[in-house]
């Protein structure tokens, strides 16, 4: 990438950021461009559509959630870093209005750029997972894809219910009571 290509780049990530967290995963593309100092097309050049302009404002966050599952694959507990791990994500995921629903579209679409970001957070959190499961804490019959889309509806009523702040939480125990072994 050329050097003005790769500053537009890092501008338009560092704009969407701010934008995304001030207006949620809505905001408007234009605006994000706009605060850039670029124009709409320079922004579709480099991120054809919305969720890719998304994965990559979502990498560095993405990258210390893998980074933290691999930490809490060697924990005592497996049950209790797999658990971990969730709150993880589901803190993540409210950062930013809109990224739940976002991420929870993305599990059914392996063509959307979001995939990238949810391919590897899978087989981080299977590793996790098998591991709780192998321990005999968790039912064998519980899935990855199951518990990252119970995560992200979590987050989403979290993010729905903003004047309730200890409902993620509350939901993500209900959660686990309903996986033990």
């Amino acid at each position: 990438m050329r050097a003005d290509a790769r500053r537009n780049h890092e501008r338009l990530v560092a704009e969407a950021r701010s934008a995304f967290a001030e207006h949620g995963t809505d905001a408007s593309l234009e605006d994000v461009a706009r605060r850039a100092g670029v124009g709409i097309g320079t922004l579709y050049r480099h991120f054809p559509n919305r969720h890719s302009l998304m994965s990559a404002v979502f990498e560095d966050a993405v990258g210390d959630l893998l980074a933290r599952s691999r930490e809490l694959l060697h924990a005592p507990q497996p049950c209790t870093a797999l658990v971990e791990w969730l709150r993880a994500i589901i803190t993540h995921a409210g950062e930013y209005r809109g990224l739940a629903r976002a991420l929870m579209s993305a599990a059914r679409d392996d063509t959307s750029d979001l995939a990238r970001c949810s391919g590897p957070m899978t087989e981080a959190g299977s590793a996790l997972l098998r591991r709780a499961q192998d321990a005999g804490a968790v039912r064998r019959d519980v899935s990855i894809g199951d518990l990252l889309q119970l995560t992200n509806a979590i987050a989403l009523a979290a993010e729905e219910t903003p004047d309730e702040p200890e409902l993620a939480d509350r939901l993500l125990g209900l959660t686990l009571r309903g996986l033990k072994a």
